[in-house]
């Protein structure tokens, strides 16, 4: 069963070697970053459950360091804030969590990075709509067929497989090639 494991995640991530429209998709997902960044523009994160480990990981790589020793970039999980997410929740609905929090501290010219294995929870797709009236550069890192996020996005980064645990697997990887390369983008390879 390990094996069979540990093939399986191996083989959902040699689709994405193998998937022209992924890696261009991924090459231009960099460059946005990296030009936001360089722009002093920061970097919003936003995921569901495990999802939102992940963009808290996301952002404590840019915020401290990844591979090399350097400055800070800007980057928020808006998955981390219990206060701000429970009052939203509460007060209005827990579809509006992250749309709330776009809609108080995005700019335009940021980037927002979406989190969901399904593509169709419907607080991430309210984030997008509310980044596209703002004037956020839309990133959604999805799996399956994308579902509706895919919708809302300017540029998607798919995972097409079924399996949850499997396209977690693979948007770490995601997350790890993206904070790398921005990474030495900025700083170079020292």
């Amino acid at each position: 069963m390990i094996k069979k494991i540990l093939s399986d995640s191996i083989k959902v991530k040699e689709k994405l070697i193998k998937d022209n429209q992924f890696l261009h998709n991924l090459q231009d997902a960099i460059q946005l970053i990296t030009t936001a960044i360089k722009n002093g523009k920061k970097i919003l994160i936003m995921g569901n459950g495990g999802s939102a480990a992940d963009a808290q990981h996301f952002a404590g790589e840019f915020i401290n360091r990844f591979l090399l020793e350097r400055s800070p970039l800007p980057a928020i999980s808006l998955s981390s804030d219990t206060s701000v997410l429970t009052c939203i929740g509460n007060d209005y609905s827990f579809d509006d969590v992250f749309k709330k929090q776009i809609e108080g501290i995005g700019i335009n010219g940021d980037v927002l990075i979406g989190l969901s294995t399904s593509g169709n929870s419907k607080n991430i797709i309210n984030g997008f709509k509310a980044a596209k009236i703002k004037g956020l550069i839309n990133i959604a890192i999805l799996g399956k067929d994308g579902g509706d996020a895919k919708n809302f996005s300017d540029i998607s980064l798919i995972v097409r497989s079924d399996c949850t645990p499997r396209i977690q697997e693979a948007h770490i990887t995601i997350i790890h090639i993206i904070c790398e390369i921005v990474e030495k983008s900025i700083f170079g390879t020292n």
